[in-house]
């Protein structure tokens, strides 16, 4: 869950009082909150090179924007798998997660390790919201369901 930012008021006092000379506790005590919230806030500030007095023409906007620039892409993002071809080769006799990870890996070297790509595929799959309602009468129909390898049976 990300973190509440403080109202600009409370920041713009912060700066103030920091330009006062009072340490990060006073601060923390009169704008009431953490010195931890203060110190991580006066860090942004030093950043953005903003000190107290603000430039003039600054506004609430523009200095969010200082001390709160956009995060940018990742450098290097990660190419996702196909999660319906794992899907479908996952119905075939003999194939498995950790196979299809394999072949990811090698056509995708630096990509998801094995646990993550599970959480992902899972999350994909829960979306897809496979249901099949059967209705019918108890003792009325029987329902096998054969998984696996077969095995073989010797008479």
């Amino acid at each position: 869950m990300t973190k509440k930012r403080l109202s600009m008021r409370k920041i713009k006092e912060a700066l103030r009082l920091k330009a006062l000379g009072l340490t990060n506790r006073q601060i923390a005590r009169s704008v009431k909150v953490s010195r931890s919230t203060v110190a991580e806030y006066l860090r942004r500030a030093e950043e953005a090179s903003l000190a107290w007095p603000l430039p003039e023409g600054l506004d609430d906007a523009s200095l969010e924007r200082l001390l709160f620039p956009p995060q940018g892409e990742p450098k290097d993002p990660k190419v996702l798998p196909d999660f319906s071809y794992i899907h479908t080769e996952l119905k075939r006799k003999g194939v498995t997660l950790k196979l299809l990870w394999e072949e990811y890996l090698a056509d995708h070297p630096g990509g998801y390790n094995y646990s993550h790509l599970c959480y992902l595929y899972r999350t994909w799959r829960d979306k897809l919201s496979l249901s099949m309602r059967q209705i019918h009468k108890a003792g009325e129909k029987m329902f096998v369901d054969f998984a696996g390898q077969t095995v073989p049976v010797v008479d």
